[in-house]
């Protein structure tokens, strides 16, 4: 692992040495479409500044030379704002869009992009999905034009399921997600996962609630306790995590282990905080505390806004634009799209891979446990004093899922 971190140092030194070619010091604009209003903002906020502040560390030096401009717009977490967003940023020039919250939004890209890029050949736009996981966007649904830098729904269920499946206090689990794709297929993989790999556990509860909307869980946290559940397994993001581990505290659901996939992500450490150490896991590709350079931007990060730099996913993007400019000699969408398949780079996580076909970027997970920082693990979220600690690294193959994609190449 720290192996990999150094090499990826030296490959960006030595590529630095010998990228010089057409475009250096071109500028790139990537547009940014995400939440900046409604009860998502402060992700997006967040998200947005860990743009910018990840395109100004790879301004300094980058491989290819060129010059990162990040384009910001409020897609208010709407498929319809989304495709307005997506005309404005391309009438402003341009031809990277990034995207991560919500697989509705995420659609709406993909189809429009499906539409522009066929109508207007040399005029091509490509999407870097950072966050947006429905398994069907490199599956039933794939694109040419769509690159997925998180790990889908399925894959982080595969790793969280594994390591869940050895513990024997696991028996009842309840499932609480958001009412839309990403939610179902959360519960859909948790159920036929866990019925796979652990057939003796059972399944308790299963409720989905309107995304972004709701302000009180108690009314679901009173059902979490009359089922007797001993596990929640929840995809909820945002507002919908800080609210539900909230209600959870308030009501002393102490005996009850909450099993994440986005528990680093703003509010949540907060709404935590001492009263569910020990209780709360996350499956990602990433934590707080990893070696190498994604460390000294998570450190920066916090000096410059007291906040967490926790989408890792912004550091695969602009490693993969930087390694997929310099290997195509061009930043033209179509030659970059070309050169990013099948394309293997290393990044703060290991060796990852741009799998050729369905354009999902398969890479390591770590399962990690809310607990106090210190030691080895020092930098805390959000000011708690507590920190995700890796209890578990899964390598590629083991979360890896197979593809349906039938790819349509341009």
């Amino acid at each position: 692992m720290k192996f990999a971190i150094k090499a990826v140092a030296a490959s960006v030194i030595l590529a630095s040495a010998g990228g010089a070619f057409a475009q250096k010091g071109e500028t790139v604009k990537i547009a940014w479409l995400d939440p900046l209003s409604g009860l998502m903002a402060a992700v997006g906020t967040n998200q947005l500044k860990s743009f910018q502040f990840i395109a100004e560390e790879f301004n300094k030096k980058n491989p290819a030379g060129v010059k990162f401009e990040i384009i910001g717009i409020d897609n208010k977490l709407s498929p319809q704002e989304t495709t307005s967003a997506l005309r404005s940023a391309m009438d402003q020039g341009a031809r990277y869009v990034v995207q991560g919250n919500g697989s509705g939004p995420a659609l709406a890209i993909m189809d429009a992009l499906e539409k522009h890029n066929a109508r207007n050949p040399g005029k091509e736009v490509l999407f870097l999905n950072y966050a947006a996981v429905d398994p069907d966007l490199t599956n039933s649904k794939c694109s040419y034009w769509h690159f997925r830098l998180d790990a889908d729904t399925s894959m982080k269920m595969e790793a969280l399921t594994t390591y869940m499946k050895d513990m024997p206090e696991v028996k009842k689990v309840y499932l609480i997600n958001q009412n839309y794709s990403h939610g179902h297929q959360v519960s859909k993989f948790a159920k036929e996962m866990m019925q796979r790999k652990r057939p003796d556990v059972q399944f308790v509860g299963d409720d989905l609630h309107p995304l972004a909307q709701v302000r009180d869980f108690s009314p679901y946290i009173a059902k979490i306790k009359q089922s007797g559940a001993d596990s929640v397994i929840t995809g909820n993001w945002g507002s919908d995590l800080a609210l539900l581990i909230k209600a959870a505290n308030d009501a002393g659901l102490n005996n009850v282990n909450f099993y994440t996939y986005y528990g680093s992500v703003t509010g949540s450490p907060t709404a935590m905080g001492s009263a569910a150490a020990g209780r709360v896991y996350m499956v990602a590709y990433a934590h707080m505390n990893l070696p190498g350079p994604l460390n000294q931007i998570v450190v920066d990060y916090k000096k410059k806004f007291n906040d967490d730099m926790y989408t890792g996913a912004v550091y695969h993007a602009f490693t993969m634009l930087s390694e997929g400019f310099t290997k195509a000699k061009s930043t033209d969408p179509v030659k970059v799209a070309a050169a990013f398949e099948g394309m293997k780079f290393k990044s703060f996580n290991g060796e990852v891979e741009m799998r050729k076909t369905d354009h999902q970027l398969q890479q390591g997970l770590f399962i990690s446990k809310w607990e106090k920082a210190g030691g080895k693990f020092p930098i805390d979220s959000e000011n708690t004093g507590y920190t995700f600690v890796p209890v578990k690294y899964y390598e590629p193959y083991v979360a890896s899922t197979p593809t349906s994609c039938q790819m349509k190449r341009p």
